[in-house]
């Protein structure tokens, strides 16, 4: 087994990550919904979030693998940090460098690994997005664009750059945070023709909940309806507020009829925490369903506007006007 070299400014790096104070941090919907897509996109069983502290791996989010941390001496990331490209080994256990590491010999049995380094904003490398599979695999060139796109975002969310992709009051993405992540699903979809449906909602009657019970109180409408969403929908699937009190989801290889039955059980759910909750209001909702099977037509912009068109128009239906 070949440990992994020093990078040349060990010290400087280590200062930048050590800056960042999230080792040892407990587990953040940002960095766990990047996780889980690479898993869904390429049907691996492993995708992580790894930072390579000074004797150890850390993994800010570890999808499908129940370990926090290894030595950095058995890290695969320790050899991708040292790397400006994609780190990439197809079969471990015919590679003279992990064929005896004991990630490869015992479980999680390690065998094809991809990762691409997690650059501050400084240039120090902290650490990778990788998946890993346990099986043989190569990746082709738009495969190696995917990963790359999602670590990037990873690097964004590290960094803690100005444009912030989440939304501070239901922490699930904003607007920003959506287009980017949701484009990337789409582009997925598109590669690999499968449908792809976008549901965009808005509360109903959502002033009179702030004029009539403070907004305090509609706060804790919006976080509860987030927290709704986050329980009916996919761990896979794109959900995000956009703003006020619209909320926007995006379904990968899901057709409108399905979608109909999830939004059908989300409304149930509302309808259920009314009852049991008793505000003195209700939370309902109107959506908008735009299904297409060919992704690479579309964009997400387009899908935004064509949902939010559709659910107004079911709002007039309902209300008598355009708006809330």
């Amino acid at each position: 087994m070949k440990k992994p070299d020093t990078p040349h400014d060990e010290e400087e790096r280590l200062k930048t990550l050590y800056s960042l104070d999230v080792l040892d941090t407990g587990a953040e919907e940002r960095f766990d919904r990047l996780t889980r897509l690479a898993k869904r996109m390429f049907d691996v069983p492993i995708a992580l979030v790894s930072l390579v502290d000074a004797n150890r791996q850390w993994f800010k989010s570890h999808s499908g693998l129940e370990a926090t941390e290894t030595t950095r001496e058995v890290s695969f990331c320790g050899h991708a940090i040292l790397s400006d490209d994609i780190f990439m080994v197809s079969d471990a256990t015919q590679d003279e460098r992990f064929f005896d590491n004991p990630l490869v010999t015992n479980d999680p049995y390690v065998c094809f690994y991809a990762g691409y380094t997690l650059k501050h904003l400084n240039g120090s490398k902290l650490g990778t997005l990788c998946i890993i599979d346990s099986k043989p695999r190569i990746l082709n060139k738009d495969d190696i664009e995917a990963l790359r796109d999602l670590a990037e975002l990873a690097e964004r969310e590290l960094a803690a750059v100005q444009l912030a992709t989440i939304d501070d009051l239901t922490l699930i993405s904003n607007r920003r945070g959506f287009t980017l992540l949701a484009q990337k699903s789409l582009n997925l979809c598109a590669r690999q023709n499968i449908p792809v449906t976008l549901v965009y909602f808005d509360l109903n009657n959502f002033k009179s909940i702030n004029d009539t019970f403070g907004h305090a109180e509609g706060d804790k409408a919006l976080i509860t309806f987030a927290e709704k969403m986050k329980h009916i929908f996919r761990d896979s699937d794109v959900i995000a507020r956009m703003g006020g009190d619209e909320f926007v989801v995006l379904l990968t290889n899901t057709v409108s009829e399905h979608a109909e039955k999830i939004i059908s059980r989300l409304r149930q759910s509302i309808e259920n925490y009314n009852k049991e909750e008793n505000n003195g209001y209700d939370i309902s909702f109107s959506d908008g369903i735009v299904t297409v099977e060919n992704a690479q037509e579309h964009t997400i912009e387009t899908l935004l506007d064509q949902s939010d068109a559709l659910m107004y128009e079911k709002k007039y239906k309902c209300f008598g006007t355009g708006k809330k």
